[in-house]
């Protein structure tokens, strides 16, 4: 598990760019066969992923950072399959998870296991968790069952659809909300203006990027904005006092995931794009 500590305002304006991206960006996710973790100290997030390919992966807890007896003791979950067919089996039971699949598991389930179709095209499940006050049951969303939110324009070069997994109105969970959000042919820029939300974190992933392109992640204080250039799978933090934004070099997907004091999905603090430095 690799653990990180977040700088506040004042330390954030000190860093250079290798400190950026070693306290932001996570870039060893979706490695075959292995279950690659980022554990965060602003709101306990953990942020892994697992391509099982030939074999069998068991999601279990790291004794030293989680102090658990199994992963989602004191937790909830989310999962999405960004890759080929494959199967989540919670405490026996097993979920077919396809392309863009979405997964909840609740506290207190002990055996999380996830298992590819085929070994040469595997899943690639991506997970963030939470720590979870109680009990809610496992819920299995498919893609064409997330609720879609269409925004943007074309003219703005942000026309965007937003799959929303787990999310209140459609279900309850304690902190986590999570969902996928795809942008239309020609258009890049994933939110703009930009804003905050203090009473919550956020973890992105951006996938769908061909090999030579990148989006410029932006984040800091509106008057002292700085940026990550990030690759395809790669996952970056921000934390609740930084606002984010994105713009890549074509369109591309991304997952969002938060966790906090409140899920109301427009709890939002806009930026004028005036006031961006």
């Amino acid at each position: 598990m690799d653990v990180r500590y977040s700088p506040d305002k004042n330390g954030f304006k000190k860093l250079d760019t290798n400190e950026l991206r070693k306290s932001f960006l996570i870039e060893d996710l979706f490695q075959k066969n292995k279950i690659p973790m980022t554990y965060s100290d602003v709101d306990r997030s953990i942020t892994g992923s697992a391509v099982p390919s030939g074999k069998t992966l068991k999601l279990v807890a790291t004794k030293k950072e989680m102090a658990a007896n199994y992963f989602t003791e004191r937790r909830e979950l989310g999962i999405i399959n960004v890759g080929d067919s494959g199967t989540v089996s919670v405490n026996g039971k097993v979920y077919k998870m396809d392309s863009k699949d979405g997964l909840y598991v609740g506290r207190g389930e002990k055996t999380i296991e996830f298992k590819s179709k085929s070994a040469s095209k595997p899943a690639m499940f991506y997970f963030v968790s939470y720590p979870a006050h109680r009990d809610y049951p496992d819920k299995h969303i498919t893609f064409d069952k997330a609720t879609k939110r269409n925004l943007g324009t074309i003219q703005d070069a942000n026309k965007r659809v937003i799959n929303q997994y787990f999310h209140p109105g459609i279900m309850e969970t304690c902190q986590l909300v999570m969902g996928l959000t795809e942008l239309e042919e020609g258009c890049v820029w994933n939110t703009m203006p930009a804003h905050t939300h203090q009473r919550r974190s956020e973890v992105y992933v951006y996938f769908n990027l061909k090999p030579d392109s990148f989006v410029v992640h932006i984040l800091g204080e509106a008057n002292e904005t700085r940026h990550i250039i990030i690759r395809d799978k790669q996952a970056v933090l921000s934390t609740s006092w930084s606002m984010h934004s994105g713009v890549g070099t074509q369109n591309y997907s991304f997952i969002w995931a938060m966790g906090g004091e409140n899920q109301v999905f427009d709890d939002m603090d806009w930026i004028p794009m005036k006031d961006l430095k």
